[in-house]
């Protein structure tokens, strides 16, 4: 990254400017990490007839697959908005089965949660243009124009935190039945949900863990000091496939992978336990 030198003709330091610039400011923030409990989790026709046949289940992934998200404004609170969040979690489990041997299946859980924040408020409807409209394309609509704020989430990985068979769907927390559930969430199984899975009966229930960070942007001008773009000195160059001892050879030893981390770097044995078992914590 060294050879990456820039160059300019003239005086670079006359090429220094106020610019303006389009970008999303952030209007309101918030970060937070939810404990979703004994979660209902829609499974395949494998799932189910083999939950029916084993009392050992265990999560072996568990990602998110899609999310859903919506923005409304608060009655009679100007620039507040409700931002409801909905994570589709494609969780891959494994049961044991009759003699001593494992198998494997996929379902979907459904977690949503809900926040406030502030957006703003704003006058103007937003357009932009397209690279495949022309001329005669169809104008788009005023009422569809861009007047609320985008909503933002970023997310890890969820924390899965257990996992059991109940035999009574009511015991588990759902917030939407197995018709809702988007063929772009389905299609990312191994097979497809069952039939069966708005009936009551035995089931899946997962608790997982969501850290995330909600926020609130706008479109807003910015003005900005810079220096113009310049064109680089170093020129590019092919890999030397003749010899590529040489190139080995060259790299720099990964030292770090070799220098496991043994301890925490902040924060004591019992300050993690607290925190490991109060889930709404921020």
């Amino acid at each position: 990254m060294g050879d990456n030198r820039y160059s300019c003709s003239g005086n670079v330091a006359n090429t220094r400017d106020s610019f303006g610039i389009e970008a999303s400011r952030i209007l309101d923030a918030c970060r937070d990490r939810d404990c979703f409990e004994d979660v209902r989790v829609f499974l395949t026709a494998v799932g189910e007839d083999l939950i029916a046949r084993t009392n050992s289940v265990r999560v072996k992934c568990a990602k998110i697959c899609g999310t859903n998200i919506v923005t409304d404004p608060v009655q009679f609170n100007h620039g507040f908005y409700t931002v409801s969040i909905k994570f589709f979690v494609n969780l891959t489990f494994e049961v044991c089965v009759p003699m001593g041997q494992s198998q494997e299946f996929e379902g979907v859980a459904v977690l949503e949660k809900r926040v406030v924040l502030f957006g703003g408020e704003s006058g103007v409807s937003v357009f932009r243009s397209s690279n495949t409209g022309g001329f005669c394309s169809i104008p788009e609509p005023v009422c569809c124009a861009q007047k609320d704020p985008e909503a933002v989430v970023e997310v890890v990985e969820p924390v899965v935190l257990g996992a059991r068979i109940v035999e009574n769907c009511s015991q588990c927390r759902c917030c939407c039945s197995c018709s809702d559930i988007p063929l772009q969430i389905t299609d990312t199984l191994c097979g497809t949900l069952s039939d069966n899975c708005d009936n009551d009966g035995r089931t899946l229930a997962v608790s997982l863990g969501i850290f995330s960070v909600v926020r609130l942007v706008r479109p807003g001008q910015l003005l900005v000091q810079a220096t113009e773009y310049c064109l680089p000195d170093k020129e590019c160059c092919e890999p030397d496939e003749e010899d590529p001892c040489c190139t080995f050879r060259k790299m720099p030893f990964p030292t770090s992978e070799f220098c496991p981390v043994t301890s925490p770097v902040n924060s004591s044995v019992q300050g993690v336990t607290r925190s490991s078992r109060c889930c709404g914590n921020s």
